[in-house]
């Protein structure tokens, strides 16, 4: 490490460390000597495993943000909730009914929003999170599947919630409810997916899975491409 590497203090679970000033919370708590084996997964990606509480020097506020994404500051206080406990229906899709009726079965927690965007505030996708809370409320599945398409299942949003509403999950049926039932059908889709299951591209598949790397990819790249 050079010398002129700059080093900030971080309290990781309460206890006080000296970190590279430019590390993630991800890499401050690794330099500190911890092995991570909750609460990390895809690094610097978007996979929801290393969401993280924070306070820094000055703040009143308590922060929520990813591990891998957020840059450590002097004197910030640090934890880790590699799990948030969060209550899961169980249910057969094929048995549910895209409507109000769903909801307020499974997630009748929904209904104790206040509306108060705190699950927006603590997202660290920037979704909006409150908002496809309201669109389930009033029955509109499309656009809360819409709204809450980029959802990584961190937790942060039920973990502020002061309706402890688990608004993932919530998110999660909504979308399956729609790509079910509710959105557009694709019919070129539907002819692929039975030539599929007709065997027709069995053979072709056969010859690519013993195929060298170079040639599949030579392949790849050769293949026609339609645009409609």
């Amino acid at each position: 490490m050079s010398e002129k590497t700059k080093m900030v203090k971080v309290y990781i679970m309460g206890e006080a460390f000296m970190v590279p000033a430019a590390s993630t919370i991800i890499m401050a708590i690794e330099y500190a000597g911890f092995q991570l084996k909750r609460g990390i997964g895809c690094r610097e990606g978007f996979c929801g495993a290393c969401a993280t509480v924070y306070r820094e020097k000055g703040d009143y506020k308590l922060k929520g943000g990813l591990g891998c994404q957020t840059v450590v500051s002097d004197e910030m206080y640090i934890a880790q909730i590699p799990f948030v406990p969060a209550e899961k229906p169980l249910y057969d899709l094929n048995e549910l009914t895209p409507d109000p009726s769903t909801f307020m079965k499974l997630f009748p927690s929904i209904y104790r929003c206040v509306a108060c965007n705190t699950c927006t505030k603590s997202c660290p996708q920037d979704i909006q999170v409150m908002d496809y809370i309201q669109a389930l409320i009033r029955g509109d599945i499309k656009q809360a599947a819409e709204l809450s398409f980029d959802c990584i299942r961190c937790g942060l949003c039920a973990l502020r919630c002061p309706a402890e509403i688990v608004q993932y999950n919530a998110g999660t049926l909504a979308r399956r409810l729609y790509g079910k039932y509710l959105s557009p059908k694709s019919p070129e889709l539907e002819d692929r997916l039975q030539e599929v299951n007709d065997g027709i591209y069995d053979q072709e598949i056969d010859e690519m899975m013993t195929m060298d790397i170079k040639d599949l990819t030579k392949k790849y790249f050769a293949r026609e491409i339609k645009i409609t």
